[in-house]
């Protein structure tokens, strides 16, 4: 969970700490010694064997710079394939996200189990609105015959003592997709046709087995080479990286990571606003009943492979990490963009072939982090003459990072270019109630409408890779929209660029 130091959120950060120090400082044969440096000693702490923990690092350290997990069934180092890796320029081979297969607990998939608080009662409720005759008695205690039973939850239901309770395996449970099965071994197993990158089982696996690939090492070698890397931050970075991060510091901070120059990924939402609300405008609901937000990418990928339908009514505005990393390679043509985020599916989105020139490296939140600790960059001891703000984004724009945030930017800005205009709004947060939306839109339900859909429950502030609790960051949000020169996209001094941006190829 976000927000809530584990042993699963240190060793990540010491894995991506390790990564960006390995990449900094060039010496790379040390990556074997990673393991033994994050889990030290001879005793293990976390699992069964200090073998097995240090092998997992291991795993983990290779995903994060970009590698393939390795298989178990032959002898292999840490370091193979490093060269490969070791380069500037290199996007993401698939998968995304992956699972350390060692690291899986084989948790329980959906079930219902009776615990010891069942009280033997006579009235055996549980029994009686059993549709499959699943539930015995034995030893004076209501017992489950898994076999029978077709998981209800009726049985839960009836009992007065909540003695019965539902068990799921936590990533299954997270995935809207349904992505997530079990192999031979009953370990999680992910269906790659389904997935759409959002991380969510990522986030909620409490044994830490599931890992996405990282691009820090590529970064750095881009950074070292003398690449002029431009870092463009989405908004809700706010508060991941403490109480002295402001937005004033972090520009210094980040140019003494070696990046060139900083700008607000909210520049790029103000246009992407701009853009949605023109299309809307001219689409719905003359040409088509209804519109889709784009800004999301697992949202949008998740509607095009379950409503092929609906394709078409997703909106065609570029995301606000391509506008503002278009809006950077238009001012130098000679720079590369790194988009630094919360979110894991904008990794798989930066490495469309569409978006490539426009994107060359996409970090989390939590990848930054390691940066930072690796150079040792602490907030508070950057001084008052080198913080540079970060205010070219409009209130709309940075109020793209939570849910209902895009809709309201979109509402705005029509009601600007058009005020006697009605926009009905409906927005889903969390794939599985995107899915119900756009079943009650097929339904036509939801004629005349602007939906907007967010993978993460919360929005953005919940992505994969953030830090601190979702609560927490939608409240830096609030205060750092209202804290803009300007609350409407309408006014971005960037909306000029808008048609240029569209067309460049």
């Amino acid at each position: 969970m976000r927000g809530i130091p584990s042993s699963i959120t240190s060793i990540r950060k010491q894995v991506f700490t390790e990564v960006a120090r390995l990449a900094y400082d060039g010496d790379y044969q040390r990556m074997e010694e990673i393991p033994y440096t994050i889990i030290p000693g001879e005793e293990a702490k976390y699992r069964e064997s200090i073998f097995l923990e240090r092998a997992i690092v291991g795993e983990r350290v290779r995903v994060a710079m970009g590698l393939p997990l390795q298989p178990v069934d032959h002898p292999s180092r840490i370091t193979e394939g490093l060269s490969e890796s070791a380069i500037a320029d290199k996007y993401y081979d698939p998968p995304l996200i992956n699972i350390i297969n060692y690291a899986c607990h084989a948790c329980p998939t959906k079930q219902y189990r009776i615990t010891e608080y069942c009280q033997g009662c006579l009235a055996r409720s549980c029994q009686q609105v059993c549709p499959k005759d699943a539930i015995r008695y034995v030893n004076g205690k209501s017992y489950i015959k898994q076999d029978q039973c077709i998981k209800c939850g009726r049985c839960a239901e009836a009992c007065q003592y909540n003695a019965i309770i539902k068990l799921e395996r936590p990533c299954q449970k997270a995935c809207g997709m349904d992505a997530i099965g079990a192999d031979d071994h009953g370990r999680a197993k992910i269906d790659y046709d389904k997935c759409v990158s959002c991380g969510m089982c990522l986030v909620n696996c409490p044994f830490g087995a599931i890992v996405d690939k990282g691009q820090i090492f590529q970064l750095i070698h881009a950074i070292k080479r003398g690449d002029k890397v431009v870092a463009i931050v989405a908004p809700a970075f706010l508060g991941q990286f403490g109480p002295e991060a402001t937005p004033e510091r972090l520009t210094a901070a980040m140019k003494r990571l070696g990046f060139v120059g900083v700008a607000e990924v909210a520049v790029g939402a103000d246009l992407c606003t701009i853009e949605e609300a023109k299309d809307f405008m001219a689409e719905v609901p003359e040409k088509q009943p209804f519109m889709g937000t784009s800004c999301c990418p697992a949202w949008s990928v998740m509607a095009k492979k379950l409503f092929p339908q609906f394709k078409d009514y997703i909106s065609m505005a570029l995301t606000p990490m391509v506008l503002t990393a278009r809006l950077q390679k238009k001012k130098d043509p000679s720079c590369r963009v790194c988009f630094i985020g919360p979110c894991a599916a904008k990794k798989l989105e930066a490495s469309r072939r569409t978006i490539r020139s426009d994107v060359d490296f996409v970090l989390t939140f939590e990848e930054l982090q390691g940066m930072f600790e690796a150079r040792n960059v602490r907030f508070e001891d950057i001084p008052p003459e080198e913080e540079v703000p970060l205010n070219e984004g409009t209130g709309a724009g940075r109020g793209f990072a939570v849910s209902g945030g895009v809709a309201n930017a979109v509402v705005e800005a029509i009601k600007r270019i058009d005020p006697d205009r009605e926009v009905k709004v409906a927005y889903a947060e969390g794939l599985d109630n995107c899915k119900k939306m756009l079943m009650l839109a097929k339904a036509g339900k939801y004629n005349g409408y602007l939906l907007e859909g967010m993978a993460c429950p919360g929005g953005c502030v919940a992505g994969a890779g953030t830090i601190q609790p979702v609560a927490k960051s939608a409240a830096a949000i609030k205060r750092y929209s209202q804290q803009a020169d300007s609350l409407s996209a309408m006014d971005s001094r960037y909306e000029a660029d808008l048609e240029l941006l569209e067309e460049r190829e």
